[in-house]
This record gives structure tokens, C-alpha cells and sequence, in this order.
């Protein structure tokens, strides 16, 4: 694995860190800006072109995936 690919794997993991915790916060919280706001922000970054040029996963997959994961 190069640096590219490692620095692409690291910015995509933070980006599913950062939305799983949203989405677990919104979860006790629904209302909370700070959750919501990280939450749009991360599905803007899931469907940009940059997440398109470091990772060819299914951006609609991965957040449905991300959603089903916190409510189990």
C-alpha cells in the first residue's frame, strides 16, 4: 500500500468515525445542531467527487450500511 492509498484510507475511516458518532449522538439527542450538523456535512463529503477519487465503495451503501449499524 502506497501513501496515497494509506492517506486515503485514513480520511475515509475519520469520515465513518465521524458520522457514526453523529448519527449515535442524534439517536439520544435528535435535535442536537452540532450532530446534524456533522451528519450533513459527512453525506456531502460521501457522494463529492473528492470521496469518488480516493475510494470506489457505493456512498448510498455505505450510509444505509452506517444507519442500520447504529440502530441495532
Amino acid at each position: 500500500m502506497d501513501a496515497f492509498e494509506k492517506l486515503a484510507n485514513a480520511i475515509i475511516l475519520q469520515a465513518v468515525k465521524d458520522y457514526r458518532f453523529a448519527l449515535k449522538r442524534l439517536a439520544k439527542h435528535p435535535r442536537n445542531d452540532s450532530a446534524l450538523y456533522t451528519k450533513r456535512e459527512v453525506e456531502c463529503f460521501f457522494h463529492s467527487e473528492l470521496f469518488n477519487v480516493l475510494t470506489s465503495l457505493n456512498p448510498d451503501m455505505l450510509i444505509q450500511q452506517l444507519q442500520e449499524e447504529v440502530v441495532r
